[in-house]
């Protein structure tokens, strides 16, 4: 069927791949924008049989009641046209939207796993999935149901004369042979501009989060070249692109008008040697530019054909890596002990451990309910890799981490984040309410949970103090809070709902000492109902409030024990170094 497989042979990439599959369960919609499109080319000769009829018979005839009659049936056939038209093209549109609606939560997470693996933000996938969208519901699509039915109308012109066919066909060719050098041509180019537009982008959004050292720093007009270094490179890929596809695109218009003519011409000398009527001369026209026109706007869409395929398979690509993740059975709520055993934690990397680096080294650490840990050392050592491998972040490549008992590896990593509160150095809030963020955008929590965590964060009075209170509108990023509101409302969306372990980064860098006193109490009353909370912090006044302390050196553990204890050692080595 052709709308099925040239439409899904597409976009389809590797065997079962998810994209494959969500568009292969599309597979009876295809075959209803298939049938609709058959109907839509068969209607599409209700013109050239309209010409036939109108030199022929009323013509001939001089009758005017036929005349009426044939335009009421053709007016009749239009209108139906125009129905067919929109209901595919609107069954397109879906298409596209519930290809989105399936494979749109993988990309996403692929978006974020990325990010989480390499540290680098990108947002290609989605972008992917959007040409992908975008194709599936335009003009490209109607252009490839319509090219099997090419023989049809050419078919008919044989019918009316034999040299009228050939003709039209000859010119079929050529246009077909034009379109498959067009996709040679354009192939390469449309990978190339992509790319830049992938480090066009990647660069004015890293630019957006440095704006304010930019401006500070009067790296304006350095940024500003670089960046118009890059939209060059940018723009002249695209103009390559364009070039191509203009050019190709103009002289098929020309073949196919200037085709056109010749076949009236060459009917218009048939007709006067009486081999055709001048009805079939005009039909025959008509027909081989209707015949012709697919292949006039499957060049005109190419761009966009070419652009979907090459973002299917680099969506495939991604989605390949996306490991299934099992239904796993709800564990009880953590309440006893975080343990870890023997932990090494890599760079990012394939499959192959001697390409990676080894970022940190852990041998023993065991922490029960109510304690507190404090993690120090100097810049760079691995403190926050530790950290970060508490909650379930890195990349693992030794020993394990456990909560009661349980590898972290073992929960669902949804259910396992409501036990985990985690304060990262850098804090982001989503662009919405002070209410939502604290609530980790959980849209059916209760009001009292997120007042509970405010409070615990000493951030209540300061939320009250704000125009709108708990729906106050944060602004991307947090933008209308300072550095300290942002941390102090990032703590309550860590102490939100009372997990059992909280992680918190630096969490003190940005707060004053009336915020650095609400955070000391928020650890103190988190230890009191139980909570392990652990504290990575340089400031030593942040110690006060844990009981245990391990250093990381190096990107090793070299002690772990009583605060009090390991902080005597520190000193005594620090003062027999001096």
């Amino acid at each position: 069927m052709f709308g099925k497989t040239s439409v899904q042979g597409t976009l389809q990439g590797a065997s079962h791949s998810p994209l494959e599959s969500a568009i292969a369960s599309l597979h009876r919609v295809f075959w209803v924008v298939a049938g609709l499109s058959g109907v839509s080319n068969l209607l599409m000769l209700t013109g050239p049989l309209f010409m036939l009829q109108v030199y022929d018979r009323v013509l001939a005839s001089q009758s005017v009641p036929t005349l009426l009659a044939l335009i009421g049936l053709v007016v009749g056939l239009y209108l139906f046209l125009g129905g067919v038209d929109a209901l595919r093209a609107r069954m397109l549109v879906r298409i596209g939207w519930r290809v989105d609606e399936q494979i749109g939560p993988k990309a996403l997470d692929q978006t974020l796993a990325i990010r989480l693996r390499n540290g680098r933000d990108t947002g290609q996938p989605l972008n992917d999935l959007d040409q992908i969208r975008q194709f599936l519901g335009g003009a490209g699509p109607i252009a490839i149901c319509d090219l099997p039915w090419m023989p049809l109308f050419l078919g008919i012109v044989f019918v009316f004369h034999p040299w009228l066919g050939t003709l039209a066909l000859v010119g079929g060719i050529v246009l077909i042979a034009l379109t498959l050098i067009s996709e040679l041509a354009t192939r390469k180019k449309v990978a190339h501009m992509n790319a830049q537009t992938v480090m066009r982008n990647n660069l004015v959004e890293a630019g957006c989060r440095n704006a304010e050292a930019i401006r500070a720093m009067g790296m304006l007009g350095a940024f500003r070249n670089q960046w118009s270094l890059q939209n060059d490179r940018y723009l002249i890929e695209n103009t390559a692109v364009g070039d191509v596809n203009s050019t190709f695109s103009a002289y098929i218009k020309v073949i196919r008008l200037a085709l056109q003519s010749i076949v009236l011409a060459l009917g218009a000398y048939l007709a006067i040697q009486q081999e055709v009527t001048p009805g079939a001369m005009v039909a025959a026209s008509i027909l081989t530019a209707r015949a012709l026109s697919p292949v006039e706007q499957a060049i005109a869409n190419w761009r966009g054909f070419v652009s979907a395929r090459q973002s299917r398979a680099r969506l495939d690509k991604v989605l390949s890596h996306q490991e299934s993740q099992p239904e796993r059975m709800d564990l009880p709520s953590p309440t006893q002990d975080l343990t870890i055993s023997n932990l090494v934690v890599a760079t990012p990397g394939g499959k192959s451990t001697h390409a990676q680096k080894v970022l940190l080294r852990v041998n023993e650490l065991t922490l029960k309910a109510g304690d507190g840990l404090g993690i120090i050392g100097p810049s760079g050592s691995g403190k926050s890799t530790l950290g970060r491998a508490m909650v379930g972040i890195g990349t693992i490549r030794g020993g394990t981490i456990r909560l009661d008992g349980a590898e972290l590896s073992h929960w669902d990593p949804d259910r396992l984040g409501r036990h985990i509160g985690y304060l990262p150095q850098d804090v982001e809030l989503f662009d919405d309410t002070i209410a939502r963020n604290i609530a980790r955008l959980i849209p059916d929590a209760r009001s009292e949970d997120i007042v509970s965590a405010a409070r615990s964060a000493g951030v209540h009075d300061l939320i009250q103090s704000l125009p709108n209170g708990y729906d106050t509108k944060v602004g991307a990023g947090g933008v209308v809070l300072s550095g300290g509101q942002r941390q102090r409302i990032g703590l309550a969306r860590a102490l939100f709902g009372q997990p059992f372990l909280i992680v918190l980064d630096e969490p003190n860098s940005n707060l004053d000492s009336a915020g650095e006193q609400s955070l000391l109490q928020a650890v103190r009353d988190a230890r009191e109902r139980g909570a392990i909370v652990v504290l990575i912090a340089h400031r030593p006044g942040a110690l006060a409030t844990v009981n245990l302390t391990t250093i990381i050196q190096d990107g090793r553990q070299v002690a772990f024990g009583a605060r009090d204890d390991i902080l005597r050692k520190t000193v005594r080595q620090v003062g027999e170094t001096a």
